[in-house]
């Protein structure tokens, strides 16, 4: 027993100094039931690392120079950190009374999140290792995440209010005039300088859309933003500018995520009940077609480039690779339980 638990050690050592490198461009995907971080090597399609994050993860980031990966643990209030290229965590970011995490997108150098349990999107500047930014939704189960290029607008799906928040920055309000300072105190707090400087408002739209909102989109242009309503089994369009709804088209049953190929002309849904991928024509607003997938499918995207898009395999516990040019599967890669967050490092 003694020679048989050494030569575990020493292969386990072994497994661990010949770990394969990452590869400066890597499929991310996480296994929700095994607590982990898993390392893709897309060209082969094979798993060159395990990294363990935080208790039930659920969505994945990564920082504009694809060397750190941010991680949700919906499970609590932290978000995980992890070192890609060193393949190992590093300290996590404690939100404190944020519960919850759930969304993440990394744009502008800094991390945006939501938080579920308070409802609630918030901002995390990584330079500054501290939220800088925090505003309340209103709505329940502040879900999902994106921000637009200007950084001027953040979305969110609110899944049991059946609604999108959009969080647009409004105009700079001016400082008050001197002896008319904001609150019982003119011209600032007791005993210290007048406030100075415009302060930054941001106005909160609450859009009534189908229920089970959750998956979402913006098109290429910004301009349209399209949600699946899982229990409804719709898509719900919304024009941006005009904060409304537009058009409301057929999606399928247990809709989670919602994607749009990268040059704009078509928009994927998922489905959790169903072994099928609905591709929908942004142009026509129409069924473009089905693709036939080995199991249901949950987390779903479109890799850089514009040629792949990937979704997680539910009870397969595999992610699929779908061509897009073919719109057929071309390979899948074998994961631990639970596959469902993805996203793309491509290291700078």
């Amino acid at each position: 027993m003694k020679a048989q638990s050494l030569l575990g050690i020493v292969c386990l050592g072994v497994a661990v100094l010949h770990a394969a490198s990452t590869p400066p461009n890597a499929l991310l995907v996480l296994e929700k039931e095994q607590n982990t971080l898993v390392i893709v090597d897309p060209s082969s399609l094979t798993i060159v690392a395990r990294v363990p994050v935080g208790d039930n993860p659920h969505e994945v980031a990564v920082a504009d120079d694809g060397k750190t990966a941010y991680i949700s643990n919906y499970g609590g209030n932290t978000i995980a950190v992890v070192d890609l290229v060193a393949q190992k965590p590093l300290a996590p970011i404690d939100l404190g009374a944020l519960r919850q995490p759930h969304g993440l997108e990394y744009i502008g150098g800094k991390l945006y999140f939501t938080a579920e349990g308070s409802k609630v999107v918030g901002r995390y500047d990584p330079a500054a290792q501290k939220v800088d930014w925090v505003i309340g939704t209103g709505q329940n189960r502040t879900h999902m995440v994106t921000v637009s290029k200007d950084l001027k607008t953040v979305f969110t799906s609110n899944v049991s209010s059946s609604t999108i928040s959009v969080i647009a920055q409004g105009a700079a309000q001016p400082p008050p005039p001197p002896g008319r300072g904001r609150g019982p105190f003119p011209g600032g707090r007791p005993g210290g300088p007048p406030m100075r400087g415009p302060a930054q408002d941001w106005i909160v739209s609450n859009i009534a859309v189908g229920h089970g909102s959750e998956g979402f989109d913006l098109t290429p242009d910004g301009k349209e933003l399209w949600v699946a309503n899982a229990q409804d089994a719709t898509i719900s369009i919304i024009d941006v500018a005009a904060r409304k709804v537009v058009a409301t088209i057929p999606s399928t049953n247990a809709a989670n995520r919602l994607k749009i190929t990268l040059d704009g002309k078509y928009a994927f849904v998922s489905d959790m009940e169903g072994k099928e991928l609905l591709v929908v024509d942004a142009a026509t607003r129409k069924e473009y077609k089905r693709i036939a997938l080995p199991d249901t499918s949950e987390g779903l995207m479109m890799a850089p480039g514009g040629r792949i898009a990937y979704t997680t395999l539910n009870t397969r516990d595999a992610v699929a690779a779908i061509d897009l040019a073919t719109m057929k599967l071309t390979g899948e890669v074998k994961t631990g339980r639970g596959p469902d967050g993805l996203a793309w490092a491509a290291r700078k």
